[in-house]
């Protein structure tokens, strides 16, 4: 094995391994309400804007967009509900035209895996997604989404999201 496979190998132990954590047991919606407000920015993707509603009884919402060249890309509904004394992290997806990709009764589960002041971890039961919302300043609200490709390699996006005023 020569070293750059090596290195590789490495990187992406630490990353599987070093991001994934057991299920927080106990925590409240409430814990998640620095994610409020709604937040833009200009991406390769195209332009976003992630909303995300206040934290309302055990639940909070969030809507998604990507415009490119003045035409929707593709949306995320998100609802965040306590189960079990945890919020869980219930994503769809849909195509331009309100087209799922989900199947209508299976939502995407993230669990809550780490939660700090301002800062919440998420991922898939497989670990092969893992999402952290970061409020880093009172506008700046980093989305870092770590997730395996069709090969198996770890991607790291990093969105970087100012709140609209």
């Amino acid at each position: 094995m020569n070293f750059k496979c090596l290195l590789t190998a490495i990187i992406s132990f630490v990353l599987i391994f070093g991001n994934s954590r057991a299920q927080v047991t106990e925590a409240k919606v409430s814990q998640l309400a620095f994610m409020a407000g709604t937040w833009t920015q200009k991406h390769a993707w195209g332009d976003m804007e992630e909303f995300w509603g206040e934290p309302m009884g055990d639940s909070m919402i969030s809507s998604f967009r990507v415009v490119k060249d003045g035409k929707a890309v593709f949306y995320e509904f998100v609802v965040i509900e306590e189960q079990n004394q945890v919020p869980v992290f219930k994503m769809r997806h849909f195509n331009r035209g309100s087209i799922g990709w989900e199947d209508k009764d299976k939502p995407l589960l993230f669990y809550l895996v780490g939660i700090g002041k301002n800062k919440a971890d998420f991922e898939l039961k497989d670990k092969s997604v893992h999402i952290t919302y970061q409020l880093i300043a009172p506008d700046k609200l980093d989305v870092i989404l770590i997730e395996k490709d069709k090969k198996g390699h770890l991607q790291k996006d990093s969105f970087n999201y100012t709140r609209k005023k």
